[in-house]
Order: C-alpha cells, then structure tokens, then sequence
C-alpha cells in the first residue's frame, strides 16, 4: 500500500529515439477502449509483473506491444502519480531497438495494444501530460521542462 492506504501500480516506460533523426522518438496511439487515456498519443509502456524488473518490463513490452526486441539503457527519471483507486509509480527509461522493426498492433491481447506508432517530436506529448499522462509528463521533464510551458 502506498500513502493514504491506495494500492501502489509500478509500472515503465521507454524512449526510442530515431537513429535518423535523434530529437525524434517513437510514439504510439492508444486504442479508444484504453480506460484512461483513449485515443492518445503517448510513449509506449507497460506494468511491471510481480517479480519482473523494470528492465525485464521493458524488454516484456517491446515484444508484446511492439514486435522488437530491445537493449535497456539508463533510467532518465520517474515519478508517481496519484489516480483514482491507486498511485503509479513509473520509471522511464532509454532503448535501442536491436532486432526487428515496430509495427502494431501485436497478436498479444493481454496486454494494451496500440494502434498506431511514428517518429515524432517533442511537442506531440504535451497533449497527453495535460490529461495526466504520467510517462509523457516524465519525457517532458527529462527533454528539458517543455511541459512546464503548457502548465503541466
């Protein structure tokens, strides 16, 4: 339990820059169905399981939501927020894409499975942190405080 007795999610997050155009990352739609934020852009993620890592969650996670298979670097941040019913925590991470290439959605429907993916700049996560998006606030920060612009 975390504070005020609210169950504690743990979950990831990742960036995949483009290897053409580094101030480029990887960007995914969620579907319309998502309960939190549908139809949104935003950084593909993923819960950790009981026992799994976060550096296992996101290596999980490019396999089942993306098709690829992943080399972990550093952690760039995290952070918490509070939801209703729970608080997530999430720590956000780099990665390289070591084999394969993205493509959506993946045959794996235990999982959130997005719709769409591109290479896409910095202010295309504004959107999503101003709804609460807790690993595009995260991205925001690391890239310098660009959410900070819009009031996030």
């Amino acid at each position: 339990m975390g504070r005020a007795g609210k169950p504690v999610r743990r979950a990831v997050s990742f960036v995949i820059r483009n290897p053409r155009a580094p101030e480029q990352v990887l960007a995914v739609l969620r579907p319309p169905d998502d309960p939190e934020l549908p139809d949104v852009w935003g950084l593909p993620a993923a819960s950790e399981r009981p026992g799994e890592s976060a550096e296992a969650a996101v290596r999980r996670a490019g396999l089942e939501k993306l098709g690829v298979e992943l080399e972990v670097g550093r952690e760039l941040t995290s952070g918490r927020s509070e939801r209703r019913g729970y608080a997530l925590e999430m720590r956000l991470f780099e990665a390289v894409v070591k084999r394969g290439e993205p493509h959506v959605p993946q045959p794996h429907p235990e999982v959130t499975q997005y719709r769409e993916w591109r290479w896409a700049d910095a202010e295309l996560f504004l959107p999503a942190a101003d709804l609460g998006s807790l690993c595009c606030r995260l991205f925001l920060e690391s890239e310098g405080g660009r959410a900070g612009r819009r009031g996030s």
